[in-house]
């Protein structure tokens, strides 16, 4: 079981619950910065900082943040079925939900970091960011603290393993694995 679900440095594969959070903790990071571009444009327009930005949260969204998301559904998610369906269903919505406004969001970063497009919605950037920090929220009062109670070592082991492998890492604290949060 994991020991402290919100650790101050990165975890790995060994504490896969503690990595989920700390994904979180990427996720309003990123978040932050698209609230700030949003911010930026009008006075700034597609300058350097603004490309560099755009092209950041491209990365995190298109390669780390699904990542997490498979983690959660294929790893997390059947393990605690039985236990909390109703909670796991209305997380799958979301990510969904998450899901498809990234799709709407994404062509218009690509529009910034091209510098073929200067300007967000502030209204999309404000819903996408209220729809993570509820999801979040949710998985963090009641996902996280369930599978915590609910899961065995060997079961966070598997999980932790399962994680590894889908990004091509070697699992085990002796290897060093910190994975891409």
């Amino acid at each position: 079981m994991a020991a402290d679900l919100f650790p101050s440095t990165a975890p790995g594969f060994d504490d896969p619950l503690g990595m989920l959070v700390a994904c979180h903790r990427r996720i309003e990071r990123e978040l932050a910065t698209l609230g700030r571009l949003q911010r930026h444009l009008p006075e700034h327009g597609c300058d350097d900082d603004a490309r560099a930005a755009a092209r950041a949260i491209i990365k995190y969204f298109d390669g780390a943040a699904p990542n997490h998301d498979a983690d959660e559904e294929e790893c997390l998610f059947p393990r605690l079925q039985a236990h909390a369906g109703p909670l796991i269903e209305d997380l799958e919505r979301d990510h969904d939900a998450l899901a498809m406004s990234w799709r709407r969001l994404r062509p218009l970063l690509a529009g910034i970091a091209s510098s073929s497009r200067a300007n967000l919605s502030p209204k999309h950037v404000s819903d996408l960011s209220a729809m993570y920090a509820a999801h979040i929220l949710r998985e963090e009062r009641m996902l996280i603290p369930l599978a915590a109670r609910i899961l065995d070592a060997e079961v966070l082991r598997q999980i932790g393993q399962e994680m590894a492998m889908r990004r091509g890492t070697r699992f085990g604290a002796a290897a060093g694995a910190r994975a891409e949060v």
